[in-house]
């Protein structure tokens, strides 16, 4: 024990990281496409900024990004908007500080993209960004990494760009980066390409537009079938379940079905021998903000294989679903760091995943009754358009919505919660076969609404579905 009166003097010891580990450490957990992807990130952070209503359908159109890469170079420049003068506190540190707020509906959060991007691609760089009445220019060079300051030199220009934006422009690239960039061989250009219109499709779809060597990037967008508006009073027809709710600041929607018909008995055979790669599409899109951060996921991520639900297998092939969290405070947002994937902890990411789960529910058990009447299926498939299901949730009627009964988040109940729940066709030979018995029985109407609800919380489902969904539990109960 150290008496107080003993010590003789208070000194300090240097505990601040050295700049060469902590540009290893913030660049070694991300690649290079997603790197990009950030940049691509801040600009459409920097349309946030400007527009002043998302209303419209196409909000970001009239804005532009263009990427090139090249041997000597990587290049990025925009026309949206330039980082602001009161940014220039912050967008250049090693993190946000905790008394800056994100942009309304941004993406970014933590504030290193930018910089994350620049040290992953080569030593020098510089940034350059007008907006009205005032133009700068930042420059990184090598020396910045060996010396003490932490400080970027920044110089004040005359309308460098000619419009209001940002051009990023990194140099001494890296010997990996140089080879991806420009050896004939590589893959990487296609790749990123693909990347962005997978994980932009819905900004894209939204009037953005994006360059990579000159070469426009189309949207990669999901459409799901269904039998249009007219149809939903019919005892059965085919729509995608869907699910919307608020949450505090933030906003849900949920969409699952088929975007085609389901698998013949020789697409799910050429599909496990890896013949042909047709499903793509399937699988969960989680979007944030407009911006995909998980796509097409078929694992335990997004439901599949736990609960009672099957492991995905090239029989469901036709299932897509997309959930949409939006929330003008990005924190609030169940996504990752690094923005490419979701926080699978996330209270609100797992209340909503049980209604991912009870949507993947009702297409896998579909797909299991039709895999013996493909003919049939097609039959009924062919006669639905695909669609965009934000235009299937303006257009389903309010009173066909069910609320959902029993549920909170957090002890709290929710601002806004409903679904709407599809009545799927059923095969007319679904329950008879040369070795199978019929079993009949009568019940109270209101019994069976009742046992409905418990089942399906949805108190008019078809008699049959609901004796023949009790008899499955009895059964899967016996066979324990």
């Amino acid at each position: 024990m150290v008496l107080n009166n003993q010590v003789k003097s208070e000194k300090t010891v240097n505990a601040s990281p050295t700049k060469n580990f902590f540009v290893e450490m913030l660049t070694r957990d991300i690649d290079l496409e997603d790197a990009i992807l950030d940049l691509l990130d801040n600009c459409v952070d920097g349309i946030q900024r400007i527009i002043t209503t998302s209303d419209s359908d196409k909000p970001y159109e009239g804005f532009w990004a263009k990427i090139t890469l090249s041997q000597a170079q990587f290049r990025i420049e925009d026309n949206c908007g330039g980082i602001p003068a009161e940014a220039q506190e912050y967008a250049f540190r090693m993190g946000r500080p905790v008394n800056v707020s994100s942009v309304n509906n941004s993406i970014g959060t933590y504030g290193i993209g930018m910089k994350r991007a620049i040290f992953k691609m080569g030593r020098s760089s510089r940034i350059i960004s007008q907006i009205p009445n005032y133009s700068f220019q930042v420059s990184i060079n090598p020396d910045w990494l060996v010396d003490d300051r932490w400080e970027f030199p920044m110089e004040e220009m005359h309308t460098p760009l000619g419009h209001e934006g940002t051009l990023i422009e990194v140099t001494d690239l890296r010997d990996e980066v140089i080879e991806m960039f420009s050896s004939e061989q590589s893959t990487f250009p296609n790749t990123l390409v693909g990347k962005i219109s997978h994980y932009y499709s819905y900004i894209i779809n939204k009037g953005f537009t994006v360059y990579v060597n000159d070469r426009k990037v189309s949207p990669k967008s999901l459409e799901l079938l269904w039998d249009g508006v007219e149809q939903i009073k019919n005892q059965s027809f085919i729509a995608p379940y869907l699910y919307e709710a608020k949450k505090g600041e933030v906003e849900i929607k949920l969409a699952i079905g088929f975007y085609r018909s389901i698998a013949s008995e020789n697409e799910v055979d050429e599909e496990t021998e890896g013949i042909r790669r047709r499903n793509d599409d399937a699988g969960w899109t989680i979007v944030c903000n407009d911006r995909v951060v998980v796509y097409c996921d078929k694992t335990r991520l997004t439901g599949w294989g736990e609960a009672k639900l099957p492991s995905y297998h090239p029989q469901f092939i036709a299932i897509s679903g997309v959930v949409h969290f939006r929330s003008q405070d990005a924190r609030r947002l169940p996504m990752t760091t690094t923005k490419r994937g979701i926080d699978a902890c996330s209270d609100i990411y797992l209340y909503v995943k049980g209604f991912m789960r009870e949507g993947l529910m009702i297409f896998t058990s579909y797909t299991n009754k039709w895999k013996k009447n493909i003919p049939g299926e097609k039959e009924k498939s062919k006669q639905a358009k695909t669609t965009d299901p934000n235009l299937i949730f303006q257009k389903i009627p309010q009173e066909v919505w069910k609320p959902i009964k029993g549920r909170s988040s957090e002890g709290k109940s929710l601002l806004v919660e409903r679904k709407f729940i599809p009545k799927l066709p059923v095969p007319e030979n679904h329950y008879q076969s040369s070795k199978s018995k019929n079993i009949s029985f009568s019940k109270p109407a209101e019994e069976i609404e009742m046992a409905a609800e418990y089942l399906f919380e949805d108190s008019e489902r078809d008699p049959s579905e609901v004796g023949n969904e009790c008899f499955e539990k009895i059964l899967k109960m016996a066979k324990q």
